[in-house]
């Protein structure tokens, strides 16, 4: 976390790190020792006459090395990654992904001068300046278009503050990783609970719409119209042929990556299963259609384009003669 305050309570020593307040042999549950953390974070706030001008800063807390390296873990680095740090303090994350990972980028924002000099200091004595760098930063401003891993552990008001620009502008797939608290009614992909909780968050692919394509299956060309709706990562659908409509099941996304299944009898084919996968750009997917007649135990393979429209022929009338 950032900013350091000048008074410290009990439990948090003057490098902003969480003392030992169980002592050296006995171990607290990491659902107490969470509330704890919470509360005497909140003390500091208080203590350091900063609790008014919350709303958009955080006092510096150094994260554990044993729950940097376990959030990192969590995010599977990889060789093209950049890692980028909201509210780096001493630059002790990215730091680390640095030394983990010795082809990847990083960048740390933070406001406070003193800490990202620090930082930048660090970067050159562990001789990882020519991949990584901290700049002194509104996380708020900083951009994401280029970030891969996404890491936080800012107030948790902050970090639901800063949910609404990660959603905007990290690409799909970006790995988004915090400790200890976590992004509101987002849920996470992937938990680790060896300790204070760390989560990572898989940023979706922009699903929802209405979506169009046609396919030739035997003899038949058929045009789908399906509709799909939203949450996060969750998504839902229906779907019609002709005057036929069903249900989208199995839907997953992750990242660009979409697949889902439908099943449904259609005019001169009979009962027909459906398995599409495939990748979201922009307003196309492109993929793979999987498709089955129930008598028959081959599955036809056959490229799948579908765009993204603004009406949809699923709302047009139906008329009386649907079966």
């Amino acid at each position: 976390m950032r900013r350091p305050v000048k008074n410290h309570p009990p439990g948090i020593d003057r490098g902003g790190k969480i003392a030992d307040i169980a002592g050296p042999s006995e171990a607290l549950p990491a659902d107490t020792m969470n509330r704890i953390i919470h509360w005497l974070i909140v003390a500091a706030l208080v203590l350091g006459g900063t609790a008014l001008a919350q709303e958009r800063y955080s006092i510096f807390v150094g994260s554990e090395p044993a729950n940097v390296e376990r959030m990192l873990k969590l995010a599977e680095l990889r060789d093209d990654d950049v890692v980028v740090d909201l509210g780096s303090g001493d630059g002790r994350i990215v730091l680390m992904a640095a030394q983990m990972n010795r082809r990847l980028r990083g960048l740390g924002v933070d406001l406070d001068p003193k800490l990202v000099d620090e930082a930048n200091a660090a970067a050159k004595a562990q001789r990882v300046a020519d991949r990584v760098r901290f700049v002194r930063q509104n996380a708020f401003d900083a951009d994401l278009r280029e970030a891969t891993v996404i890491a936080m552990w800012l107030w948790p008001e902050i970090q639901m503050m800063l949910r609404p620009k990660i959603l905007a502008e990290a690409r799909p797939g970006t790995r988004v990783i915090t400790n200890l608290w976590d992004l509101g009614s987002w849920p996470p992909d992937a938990v680790d609970k060896d300790g204070p909780t760390v989560s990572m968050w898989v940023v979706p692919g922009r699903a929802a719409g209405n979506w169009n394509w046609e396919v030739t299956f035997g003899e038949r060309k058929l045009a789908y119209a399906v509709v799909l709706e939203q949450n996060f990562q969750t998504i839902e659908g229906v779907v019609r042929v002709g005057n036929r409509r069903g249900i989208v099941h199995a839907a997953k996304l992750n990242g660009e990556g979409i697949a889902f299944t439908i099943g449904m009898t259609l005019e001169g084919l009979g009962y027909v299963r459906h398995e599409f996968t495939g990748r979201i750009r922009g307003d196309t997917i492109e993929g793979t259609a999987r498709m089955q007649r129930e008598k028959d135990e081959r599955w036809v393979e056959l490229p799948w384009r579908a765009t993204r429209s603004a009406s949809s022929a699923y709302f047009a009338p139906t008329g009386l003669d649907a079966k």
